[in-house]
């Protein structure tokens, strides 16, 4: 398992674009992605769990990748969560 902490900076958070974009990064991996936010998880794959989580501009979030891939995967979507 690994996992690292972003802070959104997109004004509008973690918004429907966005939020797709990093759902269909998510499902190119075999890993479990997860999003910690709040003391919930959300599973990263799912656009409208993703959703649900109301992420906003300067959140933090800690994504967990557990998997074969998981440091590819954990690579790709922090890739889409920083600037």
């Amino acid at each position: 398992m690994v996992s690292e902490k972003a802070k959104i900076r997109n004004v509008l958070g973690l918004h429907l674009r966005p939020a797709g974009d990093l759902c269909r990064k998510a499902v190119e991996y075999d890993s479990k992605i997860t999003i910690h936010f709040r003391n919930r998880e959300f599973n990263a794959k799912s656009l409208l769990s993703v959703l649900s989580a109301c992420v906003q501009q300067g959140d933090e979030i800690e994504v967990v990748c557990s998997g074969a891939d998981e440091k590819e995967a954990l690579q790709a979507v922090m890739a889409l969560l920083r600037p």
